[in-house]
C-alpha cells in the first residue's frame, strides 16, 4: 500500500485499490506521466568522508537551496509540481519553456528552481521506459542526454578529497552544500533512506540567553525554549535573533532551569526573562532576513551545542556576525 500511495500521491486511492484488487492491483500501480509521485528524500551526514563511507562510489552534487520540483513532459504538454504534489505550472513559464526543448517525447524529471531557472538531478521516466528501478548511474546517463546543460553540477567518485573539493566549489558559488548519492541506488518514491545523503557546513555563534519559556510534554517543569540575543555593535545592547530548545539534554535542561531562576528579572506569560549573563554556543545552518525579531534577522535550524562558561557577555557575537551567515529563505519547499 505504501509503494502504491507514493506512486499515486494519494493514500485513499491506494487503499481503495488494496480493498478491491488486493496485492495484484497494488503491484500493477506504476508511474504515469502527468501524475506526480512522492519525491525521494535525503538523510544527513556530517561530512563528505562519512557519507562516502556509507554509499561507496557516489554522485556528489551541488545542493541548491531552491524550490524542489517534479516536471512531467508528455509531448508539448509540460506540468510542474512541488514536493507536496501541488501543480505550479501556471507560475513556472520559464521551466515549461526549457523542458519543451528537451530531447525526450515523454519524461519525468526531479530538480530545483532557483531564480526561475530549472536545474535537474534525476530522471524517473523517459520515452515510455520507467527508470525508477534503474541504478542512479544509469539514470544520470539518461538525465544528461535529456536535459543537456540544465543538470546540477556533479562528479562521480569514491574519493573524499575529490568530494570535498566539489563541496567547496558549491559553497564558493553560494550554494548550501552537497548531496552524496550511491550510484547503485534506485529511486524510492517518498522514502528517506541512506542512499541519498546531504552534507552542509555547520556554523556556530556565541549568543547570550535573554530568557526561556517553560516547556510542555517531555520538557514540562523545565525552562527550555531559549530566547537568544546577539550584541548590537552600535549600542552595545543585546538584540533577540531567535529561539531554540533543540540539542538540550535532560541534564542540561535541569541545570539551566536552576541557573535561569537564579538570574530571573521578570516574567511574561510562560517566559522567564533573565539577566544577560549566560553565553551559549549555537550551531545553525544559516540566518535569514526576518521581521519577527528586532534585529531584522533570524537563525535557521538553530540548536544548542554547549554553554560557554569560559566566555563573558562582552564576547558574544554581534548582529553583523549573524547577518554574515544570511541566505535568502526559499519562497517554497526545499529538501
Amino acid at each position: 500500500v505504501r509503494r502504491a500511495a507514493m506512486l499515486l500521491g494519494d493514500l485513499g486511492e491506494a487503499s481503495e485499490i488494496a480493498a478491491s484488487s488486493g496485492e495484484p492491483g497494488l503491484s500493477a500501480v506504476s508511474l504515469v506521466v502527468g501524475r506526480a509521485v512522492q519525491p525521494m528524500l535525503a538523510s544527513t551526514a556530517p561530512s563528505i568522508e562519512d557519507a562516502l563511507k556509507q554509499t561507496g562510489a557516489a554522485s556528489v552534487e551541488w545542493k541548491l537551496d531552491g524550490i524542489r520540483i517534479q516536471v512531467h513532459k508528455n509531448g508539448a504538454e509540460v506540468q510542474v509540481f512541488t514536493r507536496n504534489l501541488n501543480d505550479i505550472t501556471a507560475r513556472t513559464e520559464r521551466v515549461v519553456e526549457v523542458v519543451q526543448g528537451f530531447a525526450a517525447d515523454t519524461t519525468v524529471l526531479d530538480g530545483e528552481i532557483i531564480g526561475g531557472e530549472p536545474h535537474f538531478f534525476d530522471v524517473l521516466h523517459r520515452d515510455g521506459i520507467d527508470l525508477m528501478k534503474e541504478p542512479l548511474g544509469q539514470r544520470l546517463d539518461q538525465l544528461h542526454d535529456v536535459v543537456g546543460a540544465h543538470h546540477i553540477p556533479s562528479i562521480r567518485t569514491d574519493d573524499p578529497t575529490a568530494g570535498e573539493a566539489h563541496l567547496a566549489d558549491a559553497l564558493a558559488h553560494g550554494h548550501e552544500g552537497a548531496m552524496v548519492k550511491a550510484l547503485d541506488t534506485t529511486y524510492d518514491a517518498g522514502r528517506r533512506g541512506k542512499g541519498w545523503l546531504k552534507v552542509k557546513p555547520v556554523h556556530t555563534l556565541d549568543l547570550i540567553v535573554l530568557g526561556a519559556e517553560w516547556g510542555h510534554g517531555r520538557r514540562s517543569g523545565w525552562l527550555s525554549n531559549l530566547h537568544l540575543g546577539a550584541r548590537d555593535p552600535s549600542t552595545g545592547e543585546f538584540v533577540m535573533v531567535g529561539k531554540t530548545f533543540k540539542g538540550l539534554t535532560d541534564a542540561l535542561l535541569e541545570w539551566q532551569t536552576a541557573a535561569f531562576l537564579e538570574r530571573e528579572t521578570h516574567r511574561e506569560g510562560i517566559t522567564v526573562f533573565v539577566r544577560p549573563e549566560l553565553v551559549v554556543e549555537i550551531a545553525l545552518d544559516s540566518s535569514h532576513q526576518s521581521t519577527r525579531y528586532p534585529g531584522g534577522v533570524a537563525l535557521r535550524f538553530a540548536r544548542v551545542r554547549s554553554y560557554r562558561e569560559d566566555k563573558n557577555p562582552n564576547e558574544v557575537d554581534t548582529l553583523d556576525a549573524v547577518r554574515n551567515l544570511m541566505t535568502e529563505l526559499p519562497a517554497g519547499e526545499t529538501w
